[in-house]
């Protein structure tokens, strides 16, 4: 057993029971629609955003019938945007492997992801759960207001730190939230624990975004199965790329690359900066400390084998190099 099988032990079963039923959403009747599914449905992710929903299922009345919707739910929400998201950044590769923009024309890919965003709603519907349904259509919309922020201020180096965590904190931490508090919510849980669970899936989001961030700088691209630089390179501006502005505010190579847009000496040197610098480590303690957050926001909680899986998570994003 790999590490996260381990971390997910509390919930094997009922993981296993989301993939079986993301397997049901692959089988449509068309077999070209049904090849496109399973390449984006099955390309390796670590299914992080269900098993955080059904982990905090566990802290109320849970009852799988409800559970298992929801998790698959927040998976086909993940896919699809990252679907999307690979046709905004032209991206080749996701995981090492061809994305469905690459594998299929854009406007096919664009279609695929409506798709999939439609049947998350299928699935969401099935809790039975208005305030959960509410919860994840307002989280629909945090993130593509965060995803149109991106886009508006791509290529613009006049951005401040407090403007990248409140980007990050809507496309990827708000649906880490949603997963924990949607959770908590669906199995009838406490109102302060349900609260407390959305702490947690915020402050996660926050930290596993800022990791990431930081390995596209000093990720290995065989392991991360996508190039380093890829966000400078799209115009992205993150905490790695916003601290070298702030150490360097003249003759810096991101000012360059942003005017130019297409350097590949400016985005080495970028990069080597970055690397030579104190700037990864700044990175990872502010990391670090949003996963504090997160372990902090669990004390209110029962100490079950279920919440020490929450809190083996957050080490397992904090240390994680892919």
């Amino acid at each position: 057993m790999t590490r996260i099988d381990i971390i997910y032990e509390p919930i094997r079963e009922d993981l296993a029971a989301v993939e079986e039923t993301l397997g049901s959403v692959s089988r449509a009747d068309a077999p070209w629609l049904a090849e496109m599914l399973a390449t984006v449905l099955f390309a390796g992710g670590k299914r992080m955003r269900p098993a955080i929903a059904l982990l905090a299922g566990k802290f109320g009345d849970y009852q799988k019938e409800r559970s298992v919707p929801l998790a698959t739910s927040l998976e086909l929400l993940h896919t699809a945007s990252l679907v999307h998201d690979d046709i905004i950044d032209s991206a080749g590769t996701r995981r090492g492997r061809p994305t469905a923009s690459s594998l299929f024309d854009n406007h096919a890919a664009v279609v695929l992801g409506d798709y999939i965003f439609a049947q998350a709603a299928v699935f969401v519907a099935q809790t039975g759960n208005t305030e959960v349904t509410r919860l994840f259509a307002e989280t629909m919309i945090v993130m593509a207001e965060a995803e149109l922020a991106e886009d508006r201020t791509a290529f613009d180096y006049h951005q401040s730190i407090d403007a990248y965590l409140r980007r990050i904190k809507g496309k990827t931490a708000s649906l880490f939230a949603t997963a924990a508090q949607g959770g908590a919510l669906v199995a009838n849980a406490s109102r302060d624990q349900a609260d407390a669970l959305q702490s947690y899936g915020e402050n996660l989001g926050m930290a596993f975004q800022i990791v990431d961030d930081i390995l596209d700088f000093s990720g290995d691209e065989q392991e991360m199965g996508k190039p380093v630089g890829s966000d400078l390179m799209q115009g992205t501006l993150t905490l790695p790329s916003l601290l070298l502005l702030e150490n360097r505010p003249k003759d810096n190579p991101i000012e360059a690359l942003f005017r130019e847009r297409n350097s590949p000496d400016l985005l080495a040197q970028a990069i080597t900066m970055v690397r030579e610098s104190d700037i990864l480590e700044r990175s990872y303690q502010k990391a670090r400390d949003f996963g504090d957050r997160a372990c902090a926001a669990l004390s209110i909680l029962p100490a079950t084998a279920v919440r020490t899986s929450l809190e083996e998570i957050t080490d397992y994003v904090l240390e994680r190099r892919t």
